[in-house]
């Protein structure tokens, strides 16, 4: 049995651990920075959006680490199956970034000679401005995003590490219808809020050194619904709860637990080749057809980053809560495998 968080309190106690590990629908758990017992230096807290369509995505990042901060940029075009990623670091930064410590409202940016992102509430939505320059061949990309449609529920985790003082708190807000356009190297493209959707991860927490997890998430429609989902695992205990979620019609639905199956050749996974995905009660089962890998590595030996985000198509079926069977064909998402030392 998963534990579901109903009671808006603070997220963590005195001695600066979880009061409640498991999940919710909303962001119930009331999250201080000053709560945290853990030096600067490791507080991890970012805001994370991927924006997308069937041709085309954005993402973007503003992150703080505290003795590192990263600001990101993507473009991917899946037609043409090829991505462009600039991640400008800045050291130390140690919270003063000043990400907000609610999603619900509060503003987030970063802004630098050559590249600006902000992320704001407007309106009754969300405006995603971003600039940089010498982003794709010697050229900028530059882009408005609004953001819309927020559904009434979402995926909140709290998850506990095996070490007091380490916690993650994540909340993934799924199927936001998105509008705007971007420009890359003087080529504009436009997201069209009947076929654009928009996720945010919004995440905060102290983590121990050395993680490996998997995530998964997709946005889209079935029928004019809006319809999504997010899965993952392998990060920190999830005992209490996983955060694997189905989003229907602005609705959660939760499920428990859900594996990837990831090809592997000559020893070593194989992230270009079809991918399948099972869950321990039946109700996500899909094939999944890779378009293109967002592969990344940087590797310090004592810090490492890792990561294959991997982008394509979703066939098969879901089952929310009452039953009701959702299938999908080519649905565009993305799964990923990350290793992290920091």
């Amino acid at each position: 049995m998963q534990h579901e968080i109903t009671t808006r309190e603070p997220l963590l106690d005195e001695q600066g651990n979880l009061r409640q590990a498991g999940y919710a629908k909303q962001l119930l758990p009331i999250y201080r920075r000053a709560d945290i017992k853990a030096p600067a230096a490791k507080i991890k807290e970012w805001d994370y959006y991927l924006i997308a369509n069937d041709h085309f995505a954005v993402a973007l990042t503003i992150d703080d680490n505290g003795y590192m901060g990263l600001d990101s940029v993507s473009f991917l075009n899946f037609d043409e199956r090829w991505e462009k990623t600039k991640s400008p670091m800045r050291l130390f930064p140690l919270g003063k970034t000043g990400l907000p410590e609610n999603s619900e409202r509060g503003n987030t940016a970063i802004r630098r000679k050559a590249y600006a992102l902000s992320f704001n509430h407007e309106n009754g939505g969300r405006v995603l401005r971003f600039r940089m320059s010498d982003f794709l061949n010697g050229q900028s990309i530059v882009g408005k995003i609004v953001l819309t449609e927020e559904p009434e529920e979402s995926m909140v985790i709290c998850t506990p590490f095996h070490k007091d003082g380490c916690f993650y708190y994540n909340q993934k807000i799924n199927c936001m219808r998105a509008e705007g356009t971007v420009t890359v190297a003087g080529k504009e493209y436009r997201f069209d809020p009947a076929n654009s959707f928009a996720v945010l991860d919004w995440g905060r927490g102290v983590w121990t050194y050395h993680n490996t997890w998997y995530w998964g998430s997709a946005s889209g429609q079935v029928d004019g619904v809006p319809f999504g989902w997010n899965i993952g695992y392998g990060f920190g205990d999830t005992t209490a709860a996983s955060e694997n979620m189905l989003f229907y019609g602005g609705k959660a639905h939760k499920l428990s637990q859900v594996t990837f199956h990831i090809p592997v050749k000559d020893g070593k996974e194989d992230y270009l080749q079809p991918w399948t995905f099972t869950s321990d009660d039946g109700r996500f089962e899909m094939d999944f057809m890779p378009v293109l890998d967002r592969a990344a590595c940087t590797d310090f030996k004592v810090l490492k980053s890792d990561q294959h985000q991997v982008f394509g198509r979703f066939t098969g079926k879901a089952i929310l809560d009452d039953g009701t069977q959702i299938r999908v064909k080519d649905f565009m998402g993305f799964a990923e495998k990350v290793e992290n030392k920091w």
